[in-house]
């Protein structure tokens, strides 16, 4: 094997473990709602999830297509700069997973490529337009449209079924979550996975191993949509209470219109390429079909935690890739740099889950 071959070995593996993270750190956007209403037991929740996000993956890729043509230049980077901008966004969502806070992984990605990018190749190999109308305008108007579509949904729920009996109405929104669930877990995977897919043709593209403005090869994808949904099933617990009753103590009818608003928003997306984050999109439907109904029924100060998070988030994971590439650069020159970043970084990302296991609450049960 060449020096060259190990390295892209490396990246594809790196990005391999991102989208596990994207997996296991998203889980509580697509399986919070349901379980904190009871609609569906936890573990048959993520079960579900999972398998849907791996179907979703195979349904599109115009989002793989943004990240690997619209938000840097494929030919002024090479594949330790890609891998440096995996070790940040992996960096970022670590750190939001050990504090409970469900920030995007999808800006955590960009902002990690793009890091990394200004550091090796300069502002140049940077697409602001792309970064500016792919990015940043869809992560503005994304959670307000979601916000103002669960609000929607909520307030025309009730007045249908306000003078029916609740327990009836209740069965109906928790089984009708059962399908509003699905399309969001169907959702994510079109959504999320193509991002890893993306940044792996990326990486093939720089390698010379895939033609510039190529579709990812089939391998990819089945790779890329099995890691999402095995960090899916594994799941991010922390992250899922917060999502599901630190927000909002919802009812069935909100769980339904929440879903059903992220749904519809990041599908719409999807189809247009943009790379939403599918953590403010849902948060944003939480937050409508909770105000909707009482505007004081939203825990606004951990609503501003979570806003908070997602403002750090692209140059945070922006710092910590341009660092890693600078680490990557200083241990040493070829294949020895990105070797040994992957060792130190799975040492500490095994101190994390370690500190953080013996402080963990217990997963819920079914």
């Amino acid at each position: 094997m060449s020096e060259a071959d190990l390295i892209l070995g490396i990246v594809v593996a790196t990005a391999l473990a991102f989208d596990f993270t994207n997996g296991f750190h998203d889980t509580a956007n697509v399986v919070a709602t349901s379980i904190s209403t009871r609609a569906m037991p936890p573990r048959i929740a993520v079960g579900y999830a999972a398998a849907l996000n791996f179907a979703g993956a195979f349904i599109s890729l115009a989002v793989a297509a943004t990240i690997a043509k619209d938000v840097v230049d494929a030919g002024a980077i090479t594949p330790t700069v890609i891998f440096a901008g995996l070790v940040g966004a992996i960096t970022w969502n670590l750190v939001t997973w050990y504090f409970g806070l469900p920030s995007s992984s999808s800006h955590a990605l960009i902002g990690g490529v793009v890091g990394a990018t200004l550091l090796a190749a300069g502002p140049d190999a940077v697409f602001g337009d792309g970064i500016l109308g792919k990015v940043l305008i869809p992560a503005l108007i994304a959670p307000v449209l979601a916000f103002a579509v669960g609000a929607i949904g909520i307030v025309f729920s009730y007045s249908i079924v306000g003078r029916q009996r609740p327990g009836p109405v209740t069965r109906g929104f928790r089984f009708g979550q059962v399908i509003s669930g699905g399309l969001l877990a169907l959702a994510h995977g079109t959504n999320d996975a193509q991002k890893t897919m993306g940044v792996i043709a990326l990486a093939l593209i720089s390698s010379g191993h895939l033609a510039e403005g190529s579709d990812p090869p089939t391998w990819v994808i089945v790779s890329a949509a099995s890691a999402i949904a095995l960090g899916t099933y594994i799941g991010g617990w922390r992250i899922i209470k917060t999502m599901g009753t630190r927000i909002i103590k919802m009812d069935a009818a909100q769980g339904f219109s929440a879903q059903g608003a992220g749904a519809a928003v990041i599908l719409a997306s999807s189809h247009f390429g943009f790379p939403l984050s599918t953590t403010q999109v849902i948060s944003g439907g939480v937050m409508g079909a909770g105000a909707a109904k009482r505007v004081s029924a939203v825990r606004w100060g951990v609503a501003g935690n979570i806003v908070t998070a997602w403002l750090l988030t692209l140059p945070a994971a922006a710092a910590i890739g341009a660092l890693a590439y600078g680490l990557t650069r200083i241990f040493g020159t070829g294949a020895l740099g990105p070797v040994i970043m992957s060792v130190v970084g799975i040492a500490l990302a095994a101190a994390v889950f370690a500190r953080r296991s013996r402080q963990q609450l217990p997963a819920p049960t079914a």
